[in-house]
């Protein structure tokens, strides 16, 4: 059913869908910085803290790759129940979010089954101390605990955006995140004559927060959608889950996955590159590459704004509502890119030295600060196409466009690394700031990669999915 909307309504509903979004990405880093001065404040027997630091760098690392890896429970829940909210059909809606659950509950049980060799198997790519390591198995061992739950909220998240409901999404995550800074420090340091439990304090405080948002995000479905999902009954659960039923939805989360895996492959290849730079130009690519992650907590609320949208109007075969979607979502995106600019201008170094007191660390990290200045563009077409896709269920694009991504990453890389014969960790950590600059180029390249393979798509695979065009 068409609704056609004001070009203002229009731009009401991409703020109001994006706005919370962006409110909740704020305090996800606020959660790291808690959770790193919280182990910086711990003694170890050295008299140190800097193991405990890093235990929850290298756990935290292993447990994102992992998770990382599913966050197709989300992409993959969005965009289907977007377009069931367009046909304005509340059962499809409903038999999407059991089929996500289902699926994350049997994902979530051959994990914790695993855990152990999948522990083991992460470790193999961590170079660290001994006591590092035995830190960060610690960490891993209490935090995998709260799989279950928190591939159950990748699904409600998901199914939030797609019912166009953001706050209850944002309020989900607020939960989240406030509970883990509060139940983290607790544990950690205790209260009111308890001592608490250190280290492993600071891993189940995140165990208790995803378990805290879960039950609040099934609370919200209990009072606002009981009617919705009340439309399937205990004994159409069967017929739902059959095969044939859940391959449709298996067959789009396997492309999805596909793309999980190819972006997990460029953060880690970007990570274990640079570790071979020294350690300056190490801390100076994770300084970098932090600093590129600010823009993102803002485009990424207009591509959920844009995946809520396009799905919708996908849903309701109103190619004028998507044309214009589209627009105004990349209006909105290119500003926040052309303000990102102006931001890192003006604000690069102070950031920079916020970030470390190392003075080599801020030297050298001053001569990397103009690919602040070129990555935003890129970088906010790129994740709003994304959203864009995901509304419209173009799973197999956008996987093939993020394996172009990578293949252009590592050729830029090792095409260079070939030219100059700088090969060993050796020849790079004498090669200078050039081995830096080379590998944000790769980064820039798999960026302009995924925005022209997804442009170039649109009409295909965007528009076609509208079968009824209005002149």
């Amino acid at each position: 059913m068409k609704h056609i909307l004001t070009d203002r309504a229009l731009n009401r509903e991409i703020l109001r869908l994006s706005v919370p979004s962006i409110l909740a990405n704020l305090t996800v880093p606020l959660v790291g910085m808690v959770d790193t001065a919280l182990a910086g404040h711990l003694v170890d027997t050295d008299g140190g803290s800097a193991v405990f630091i890093g235990g929850i760098s290298v756990g935290a690392m292993l447990l994102n790759l992992l998770y990382w890896n599913f966050f197709f429970l989300r992409t993959g829940t969005g965009g289907l129940t977007a377009q069931a909210y367009g046909r304005e059909n509340p059962r499809e809606c409903a038999d999407i979010f059991f089929r996500g659950i289902a699926l994350a509950t049997l994902v979530a049980v051959v994990i914790l089954v695993l855990q152990r060799p999948l522990a083991r198997l992460g470790m193999l790519v961590v170079s660290a101390t001994p006591r590092v390591c035995e830190l960060a198995l610690r960490y891993f061992s209490i935090r995998i605990w709260a799989v279950p739950a928190t591939l159950a909220l990748m699904v409600f998240r998901g199914w939030f955006v797609g019912m166009q409901d953001s706050m209850s999404s944002m309020w989900t995550d607020l939960v989240v995140n406030v509970t883990n800074i509060g139940a983290s420090v607790v544990l950690t340091f205790g209260m009111l004559g308890w001592g608490g439990i250190g280290f492993d304090g600071i891993a189940l405080g995140t165990v208790v927060a995803q378990y805290a948002g879960l039950t609040y995000a099934v609370l919200v479905c209990v009072r606002k959608y009981a009617s919705v999902l009340g439309t399937v009954r205990r004994e159409d659960f069967a017929e739902l889950l059959r095969a044939r039923n859940m391959m449709p939805f298996l067959k789009m989360n396997g492309n999805l996955l596909g793309r999980s895996l190819c972006f997990t492959g460029i953060y880690m290849g970007y990570t274990i590159i640079a570790s071979a730079f020294g350690d300056v130009l190490l801390a100076c690519s994770s300084i970098m590459m932090q600093l590129l992650m600010i823009f993102s907590y803002f485009t990424d609320g207009f591509a959920y704004a844009g995946e809520a949208l396009s799905g919708r109007f996908i849903g309701a075969q109103d190619d004028v509502m998507l044309r214009k979607t589209v627009r105004y979502v990349f209006v909105w995106s290119m500003s926040i890119a052309v303000l990102s600019i102006g931001g890192y201008a003006i604000t690069g170094l102070p950031l920079l030295r916020l970030f470390t007191s190392d003075a080599a660390v801020v030297e050298a990290g001053r001569r990397f600060l103009p690919w602040l200045l070129v990555m935003p563009p890129l970088g906010c077409a790129a994740f709003t196409w994304d959203g864009i896709y995901l509304g419209a269920t173009a799973s197999r694009s956008l996987f093939l466009s993020m394996a172009a991504a990578m293949a252009g990453f590592f050729a830029c890389w090792f095409g260079w690394l070939w030219i100059s014969g700088a090969g060993g960790a050796a020849g790079l950590a004498g090669a200078g700031d050039i081995c830096l600059h080379v590998l944000l180029a790769a980064y820039f390249v798999h960026l302009a990669a995924r925005t022209v393979c997804l442009t170039l798509c649109y009409s295909r695979d965007v528009l076609s999915r509208v079968t009824a065009y209005s002149s």
